[in-house]
């Protein structure tokens, strides 16, 4: 273990093996911090965090303070951060509320890049990349391998299904659907994640199904509650087709994101 000097470790921190605690970083009491975790310099853990093995933070992050949250009255809640993360410098990570499940959650191998916010109650999934600036609200669910472009916000109780893309500078105040993509301010449906995809290896054949369903999904004939059911019928088969359709068949606080014309553009 390697503690600088100017570091100030509470008397309860559990550490595991070969932690590395920079210059003026603080721990507190309740945090439990796993094997290789590195805190560069000049970072705050606090609360009931506990940060998965392999992870680094970088200066200045402020990670398990209470939430920004007025109704917060104190309750032990927690924030969970996986392993093999990275976090770069000026993040704010917030605990969970009594308000939402008590709990914040990040997953593994993330990387979660200079001055982003990630609030109260969030869920974020595996492999996630949140570029500079980029805000989640409280209660945000942010599913596996989902990629935002820098400056984005995230409108509280708002889903973002799994390898979704978001484009830069987009303000999301509505479900995402999985493997889509969305931009603009309010942002609106732009088609599907095609280049991520590719990139995760998903097979050809599975990509064309899923475009297929995406238009018809998305298409103006009927309503898309009829549209949906029709495509979970057609694609029954299709696991990437069943994830859409489930994720839009599942009960939401906020509308869907849908195509700027109310129409597919794939």
């Amino acid at each position: 273990m390697e503690v600088h000097p100017t570091a100030v470790i509470s008397a309860g921190a559990r550490l595991g093996q070969n932690v590395k605690i920079g210059p003026y970083s603080v721990v507190g009491e309740t945090v439990v911090l796993g094997d290789n975790v590195e805190l560069v310099s000049h970072v705050v853990v606090a609360g009931r965090t506990e940060i998965g093995a392999g992870t680094r933070i970088f200066p200045f992050s402020s990670i398990g303070h209470q939430p920004q949250d007025l109704k917060y009255k104190g309750e032990p809640s927690t924030l969970t951060i996986g392993q093999n993360c990275v976090i770069r410098e000026n993040v704010t990570i917030n605990p969970g509320t009594a308000g939402g499940n008590m709990t914040t959650r990040v997953g593994d191998n993330c990387l979660i890049m200079a001055s982003a916010h990630v609030a109260h109650d969030c869920v974020v999934g595996d492999n996630v990349v949140l570029a500079n600036y980029v805000g989640l609200a409280g209660h945000s669910v942010i599913g596996d391998f989902v990629r935002f472009g820098g400056m984005c916000a995230v409108h509280q109780f708002v889903r973002i299904g799994a390898h979704a893309f978001i484009g830069a500078q987009s303000m999301i105040d509505a479900d995402v659907i999985p493997y889509g993509m969305a931009v603009g301010n309010r942002a609106r449906l732009a088609g599907l994640n095609l280049v991520g995809l590719k990139r995760s290896g998903f097979e050809r054949e599975s990509i064309h199904t899923l475009r297929a369903a995406y238009r018809m999904v998305f298409s103006n004939e009927g309503t898309l509650r009829e549209r949906v059911d029709d495509a979970a019928q057609l694609f029954k088969d299709e696991p990437l087709v069943q994830d859409v359709v489930s994720f839009i068949s599942s009960a939401s606080d906020r509308p869907l994101c849908l195509p700027r014309n109310g129409q597919a553009e794939e």
